[in-house]
């Protein structure tokens, strides 16, 4: 979505997820102007989009979450997932990315961690 630092921040979430919502409110709250909203679910990540997002927090093991229901219910976590292997489901499944992701710049954070915020905002 975004290139440069910029004015601001991108948030990618669910509208309904109330960790998401929380996040929004206190980007809100700490005066943090909000570029753009992006529905994971109705506007699901490409590929490339995964990769991105992924070497922005960290890596994909930071942007992958293993709390979503398909996870066990495919029997993933009985299984040695690759990098490539984080990337394709999230890219295949919404729920497989953590929310929300704030982006700004060229770099993210995952989930809603205050101090994780304060630090990519400052």
């Amino acid at each position: 979505m975004a290139d440069g630092a910029g004015e601001g921040v991108e948030v990618y979430w669910l509208p309904h997820c109330s960790t998401c919502v929380k996040a929004v409110a206190y980007l809100r709250e700490k005066g943090v102007p909000i570029r753009g909203l992006r529905d994971l679910k109705a506007q699901p990540l490409s590929g490339d989009e995964v990769r991105d997002l992924a070497n922005r927090v960290g890596g994909a093991e930071k942007l992958f979450s293993r709390r979503a229901m398909k996870y066990r219910k495919r029997g993933l976590h009985e299984q040695d997932l690759s990098e490539d292997d984080l990337r394709r489901l999230m890219a295949e499944e919404y729920t497989f990315v953590t929310r929300p992701v704030i982006v700004r710049g060229e770099r993210a954070t995952a989930g809603f961690s205050a101090k994780r915020i304060d630090e990519l905002v400052r």
